[in-house]
């Protein structure tokens, strides 16, 4: 899987309004949902536009090229993470998959992936 930890802080936040209104916030993800517009931004993007949020979080990249139709994969990472008690936000893209953990526990999600692709 060769997972990578990207440098960078993310954090999840919702807001009022369309995609089109926060293009400059660079979101890497974003989501519609009947509650409002969920965006993944980093931490220094949401701070400098007083977006509120809970928590922040560190990316792990899983460089395989996984298929959207693949079974298997997300629960596998979910599952040896859930085991050393940390949580994961997974967003599948067309080419990757991408784990979103809390920034306190980056390094050891990044050893848990790592020993299940061992």
């Amino acid at each position: 899987m060769n997972p990578i930890l990207i440098d960078d802080e993310f954090v999840f936040c919702t807001v009022p309004g369309s995609l089109a209104q926060y293009l400059e916030l660079a979101p890497v993800a974003s989501f519609v949902e009947a509650e409002g517009l969920t965006l993944v931004v980093s931490k220094a993007a949401a701070l400098k536009a007083d977006l509120s949020f809970d928590s922040s979080f560190r990316q792990i990249t899983l460089t395989v090229h996984s298929s959207l139709a693949a079974v298997g994969l997300t629960a596998a990472v979910s599952t040896q993470l859930a085991s050393k008690g940390i949580s994961a936000n997974v967003i599948a893209a067309f080419y990757h998959d991408h784990i979103f953990v809390p920034a306190a526990s980056a390094e050891a999600a990044l050893s848990a992936i790592q020993e299940l692709s061992a």
